[in-house]
């Protein structure tokens, strides 16, 4: 079987970038499953020096052993829209100006020319579905002949069920059957696709809004968690003495949370439900993959799962997303491609969700787009050792952009102060080393590898406050 798909290969249009295999009426080409979670940190990635908690996640973990694991993917911008609108576009914010949740993409010029990669599949013919939160400000949905948008689930009825909530920053067991909420319909309905019979390759992305906050999920998943069994992350008193200003202004909001949940004696209930609802949209995610694989389209379908961003539960005195740390910068890739991956593949390069555009491109034979930021992951997942240099450039707010290495992590700020970590020596970007002598000939070499201040475009207009 395996001769015939790499002589089906060879006589593409492209020839030896799509790998694809062949299922009931499915020709040549591969289908995609595209899997998405939001605000899903990287703790199942994690070893226990940096977090001993107990992450329930089995069907992550077996789809990440299934292909190969990219444990160090970076988002291009730690917030949903921005990040969304980014990879499925392939313009990086700092040449859209998008930045941040709030903006009007109209209002950028190199978006209104990009095309995304949903409809350079539906332009090859492929049928598109979309179920739950695919993108986010930046409209996609044209490209999808079925799409279904998300919307939260409401909130139990009656006062928070913390505390300390308010708006979404509230957590606890849901008043909804598990069948009710709209995450579970999203898989459901991703399901019926992969249950159908196809005449032509399929475009199948199914979006997740768990484990965004507010935290509501049935109580049998907070079950999963004995409160003493849950393991918090650790916090450094007066960690932002050494971050400029605006980085501790990205900060200011989410720290009077933080030191809500703190003074109440609720960090530990907080992870527990965090948890909780990772466990949750494992579930969900899990009934879509136990679809596919006793569907007749497994062996030619590629598949790939991402989170749209991390999340912090404390660290650097925040909570949620939205920083150039680890917590908020680092998020979960994995794919596996039939006939290409191998199972139990590990890439440690320094990768970027602005890679998933040009791979996919170049894994179906798509028509490759000129101006399309990133770099196709092909080499990597052929063989995830291979050289490699760190496309993990991440940008925020008014023009600050940061870079994660192998050995450092980088920020700039828009008014030209910066941050320096040695990720070796200081894994919980605790230290900031860039007033340090000893790491100038380092610092020099990253303030190059990031766009200059100069080149990137200002921040769209807030059409918030039109």
């Amino acid at each position: 079987m395996w001769n015939r798909l790499i002589a089906c290969a060879i006589s593409l249009m492209v020839p030896g970038v799509a790998f694809p295999a062949e299922g009931p009426g499915q020709g040549e080409r591969m289908n995609v499953l595209l899997l998405i979670i939001d605000d899903l940190n990287t703790w199942l990635l994690e070893d226990p020096d940096r977090y001993a908690g107990r992450v329930v996640a089995p069907n992550l973990r077996n789809l990440a052993d299934s292909g190969v694991n990219f444990v160090r993917a970076y988002t291009a911008s730690p917030v949903c829209c921005p990040s969304r609108t980014a990879f499925l576009s392939g313009v990086s914010p700092w040449k859209s100006g998008l930045y941040h949740n709030g903006f009007d993409s109209a209002d950028s010029a190199a978006l209104g020319e990009a095309v995304s990669f949903p409809q350079l599949f539906a332009d090859a013919g492929y049928r598109l579905a979309g179920y739950g939160k695919i993108g986010h400000g930046w409209d996609v949905r044209r490209a999808f002949g079925d799409f279904v948008s998300h919307k939260r689930d409401p909130a139990p009825p009656g006062a928070p069920l913390t505390p300390v909530g308010r708006g979404e920053q509230d957590w606890g067991p849901t008043h909804l059957e598990e069948e009710e909420m709209g995450d579970t319909t999203y898989a459901d309905a991703a399901i019926a696709q992969l249950e159908k019979e196809h005449d032509g390759p399929f475009f199948l992305a199914c979006g997740l809004f768990h484990p965004h906050m507010p935290w509501y999920v049935p109580q049998e998943y907070f079950d999963l968690f004995p409160l003493d069994d849950v393991a918090v992350p650790e916090i450094l008193a007066d960690d932002l003495a050494d971050v400029p200003l605006p980085g501790q202004e990205l900060t200011r909001g989410k720290r009077r949370f933080v030191e809500s949940v703190l003074e109440a004696g609720l960090h530990r209930e907080a992870v527990r439900a965090y948890l909780a609802t990772t466990a949750y949209a494992d579930a969900q995610m899990g009934r879509v993959l136990d679809a596919l694989d006793a569907s007749p389209y497994r062996d030619n379908t590629l598949v790939i799962l991402m989170s749209d961003h991390g999340f912090h539960l404390g660290e650097k005195s925040h909570w949620q997303k939205a920083t150039l740390w680890e917590e908020a910068t680092h998020c979960l890739l994995m794919m596996r491609v039939p006939g290409l991956t191998e199972a139990g593949g590990v890439c440690e390069r320094f990768v970027s969700l602005q890679d998933v555009y040009p791979t996919l491109v170049e894994l179906c034979g798509l028509a490759k787009q000129s101006d399309v930021d990133g770099r196709s992951l092909l080499r990597l997942l052929k063989d995830p050792r291979a050289p490699w240099e760190s496309t993990a450039i991440t940008a925020l707010g008014q023009r600050h952009v940061s870079i994660r290495t192998e050995g450092f992590r980088y920020i700039r700020y828009g008014n030209g102060e910066e941050e320096l970590y040695d990720c070796g020596k200081d894994p919980r970007e605790w230290r900031n080393e860039s007033a340090n002598p000893a790491y100038r000939v380092v610092l020099d070499e990253l303030r190059a590898s990031v766009p200059a201040l100069s080149d990137m475009v200002a921040s769209l207009p807030d059409k918030r406050r039109r």
